[in-house]
């Protein structure tokens, strides 16, 4: 960790860059670290290379969506020498037929537990059957789909940042920046003293939104009201039964702790209760408020009469329900949140909070209808899926409708497509025939 620096041209990266949720690498502040070039390390890192953990969370593996020349490895990681059906072998190491065999194999250690190279004894089962190539392929398609899209929803959300910053941009007022320290009335107006808020770093952000052309409002001079989500103590609802898996009846929870950095849900909950609770509806924006991963956000898309978040998360709801209006104002969020910002205007200990009061002093700028129409599209478009698909223009076709799809749909896409996935190779696993069928991905 002495190598560990602030800013280098060489990245460090960690077990924590493998989550059980994606097939892609995931690059946060805690998975990838810049470290000194002189240490560095070349792993010759090359698109579709496969990473796998040996400590830490064992077994856990990620494909990689591009090269990574600047790149090392952790000692807890291992890059497979595959060539051969990689995107078939990759589909069973996420699946837990895999990671039972290691979790057998490995033996349990005390805190830390360490595979070496045991991951290399796990069987990989194949199809036993007269087609048995075209099902090694079709398991390969879809692999290879959810890899792509995947990295589709990558590529637009930083295609929203990058909108975002343009518009900001080419869009000021003639008026340069310039840097004081703050006066004694700054403090007094925001009654806060930390000096994040008050860095220059911070104020030069804060000036590109303050200055733009078409100006800028607060949430709620935007129309929408801010509430805390529903309290669901012993105390306040009573007794109550959660479930991993969906029930009739029950409650859909939507924790700002399942929802990812692109503004998805890849998790929830379910929750029984006999009592009537705040629930969410179109239009509705759920921010996670607090800790290290606060500042992420999902938009409800339709109303829903039994989804609710809990007091964790903060609901910006708008009362005419402008999908379009929530969707950008949700983007920009993300935006402000990816330059630092949202940490900087939050206060307290272990990750801080934004609080209550704070809402009204985050600058939104006043964008144009159409500007926050592209912007919102690039999250939320649902175009028809294709028919008549087939091993041969599969990938084509998919890649097609990726390319026309929202962020919201291309992850619903994903999910649907991996659990079929599963259910798959649970097939193959049982030496149950496998069809080649499509028909699962039409709208």
């Amino acid at each position: 960790s002495i190598n560990y620096i602030s800013k280098s041209t060489h990245y460090f990266v960690r077990a924590k860059a493998l989550q059980p949720e994606y097939f892609l690498p995931f690059w946060d502040t805690e998975a990838v670290i810049p470290i000194r070039p002189q240490v560095f390390k070349n792993y010759n890192l090359k698109e579709n290379d496969i990473l796998i953990s040996k400590d830490s969370n064992i077994g856990e593996a990620i494909i990689l969506d591009k090269d990574y020349p600047c790149y090392m490895i952790s000692g807890a990681l291992y890059k497979l020498p595959i060539t051969k059906n990689k995107f078939y072998l990759f589909a069973f190491l996420k699946h837990n037929y895999f990671r039972n065999q290691i979790d057998l194999l490995v033996p349990k250690g005390s805190t830390i537990r360490h595979a070496k190279t045991l991951f290399l004894d796990c069987k990989i089962p194949f199809p036993n059957q007269n087609n048995s190539d075209d099902i090694i392929k079709y398991i390969e398609l879809l692999t290879q789909a959810i890899f792509k899209k995947e990295k589709e929803i990558k590529r637009k959300n930083q295609i929203i940042f990058d909108l975002i910053e343009k518009e900001l941009l080419e869009n000021q007022k003639n008026k340069e920046f310039t840097y004081s320290y703050p006066k004694f009335k700054d403090l007094m107006n925001l009654n806060r003293i930390n000096a994040g808020i008050y860095s220059e770093y911070f104020c030069q952000k804060n000036f590109l939104i303050k200055n733009y052309k078409q100006g800028y409002s607060n949430v709620r001079d935007l129309g929408f009201d801010v509430s805390r989500g529903q309290n669901l103590q012993i105390s306040c609802i009573g007794k109550s039964i959660y479930s991993k898996e969906y029930k009739e009846n029950f409650y859909t929870v939507i924790k700002p702790m399942h929802i990812s950095v692109f503004g998805t849900a890849f998790s929830q909950e379910y929750l029984g209760s006999h009592k009537k609770l705040k629930t969410l509806k179109a239009g509705d924006i759920v921010f996670g408020a607090e800790g290290f991963q606060k500042g992420r956000s999902i938009v409800i898309l339709k109303d829903e009469d039994k989804t609710i978040t809990n007091i964790h998360g903060i609901i910006i709801n708008h009362v005419k329900n402008n999908i379009t209006l929530s969707i950008f104002v949700k983007c920009f969020l993300d935006y402000l949140r990816t330059i630092g910002l949202i940490d900087l205007f939050a206060v307290g200990g272990n990750g801080g909070s934004l609080a209550m009061k704070y809402w009204g002093v985050i600058p939104i700028p006043n964008f144009s209808e159409p500007k926050q129409k592209e912007i919102a599209e690039l999250y939320h478009k649902p175009p028809i899926y294709p028919e008549e698909l087939n091993l041969k223009n599969f990938l084509v076709e998919d890649s097609k409708w990726n390319k026309q799809a929202g962020i919201i749909e291309i992850d619903k896409s994903v999910k649907k497509m991996k659990d079929f996935l599963n259910k798959v190779l649970d097939k193959i696993i049982n030496n149950e025939e496998v069809q080649i069928d499509f028909s699962f991905l039409e709208q």
